[in-house]
């Protein structure tokens, strides 16, 4: 585990060696320094790189927090990386259903966690 950014609200790490992690209350004040170091990493990344994004962590939602996500897609984009797994907390997931964001995400897969225990799939 490698941590890229620390706040008192919000914290990023990678997890596993490729997994961007959002952990906390990713809100409007945390969002632009959230989406700053997970870009920043992504870019560090060779091209052709598998990555996930967890954002199960999240358990507010805002559009703050799709901001962040949406960035981190265009870099995935940007630099020619694989995004594998994009994992959302059921705020988050009712959130993108809401604002039917959900086909924009090129992910392989994309899920929702429930509970710790349970996991759902999305329909994009």
């Amino acid at each position: 585990m490698t941590l890229l950014l620390e706040r008192d609200d919000a914290t990023l790490e990678i997890v596993d060696g490729h997994v961007l992690t959002i952990r906390g209350e990713a809100d409007f004040d945390s969002a632009g320094p959230l989406a700053q170091a997970g870009r920043h990493w992504l870019a560090e990344q060779p091209p052709q790189t598998e990555v996930s994004f967890d954002l199960t962590g999240i358990q507010v939602a805002s559009s703050a927090v799709l901001s962040v996500l949406l960035v981190w897609v265009r870099s995935v984009q940007h630099h020619s990386l694989s995004l594998q797994r994009v994992s959302l907390s059921l705020a988050l997931k009712r959130l993108m259903d809401i604002t039917e964001l959900a086909p924009l995400l090129p992910a392989v897969e994309t899920t929702c966690v429930e509970s710790e225990s349970a996991t759902a799939s999305i329909e994009r």
